[in-house]
């Protein structure tokens, strides 16, 4: 069974710290780029940031650049988003997904990603 499972969500302060695991289960993640994607309370999904298949090319959200960082190790067959400087407009539940892809170099966060995590909340609060 093709699974992905996020981790490592919760409840942080502002100007705080999360990282964020995504593990794969059922397939290898080596053969997919991999997304972040995030939705708040009453908005629409919206796309974070991607990670080629090579792990060399990465792509990120205006209002999360310089703060997250994705990062892959295929040996764990895991993806990382590591969420520095929290801020509570990052509140939501995030999820990851997989975009089974030819390209080993590129990532966009508008590729068509077949396989999705459950989705873990993440809170910025006070």
């Amino acid at each position: 069974q093709l699974q992905l499972v996020e981790s490592g969500g919760g409840l942080v302060q502002p100007g705080g710290s999360l990282r964020l695991s995504c593990a794969a289960s059922g397939f290898t993640l080596d053969s997919c780029a991999i997304g972040w994607f995030r939705q708040a309370a009453g908005k629409e999904r919206e796309g974070v940031s991607c990670i080629s298949r090579s792990g060399g090319n990465t792509n990120y959200a205006d209002s999360v650049k310089g703060r997250f960082t994705i990062s892959r190790d295929n040996a764990k067959n895991t993806v990382y988003l590591q969420m520095n400087s929290l801020k509570p407009e990052d509140t939501a539940v995030y999820y990851c997904a997989a975009a089974p892809v030819t390209v080993q170099r590129m990532c966009a966060m508008t590729y068509r990603y077949d396989y999705w995590g459950q989705g873990i909340q993440v809170t910025v609060s006070s």
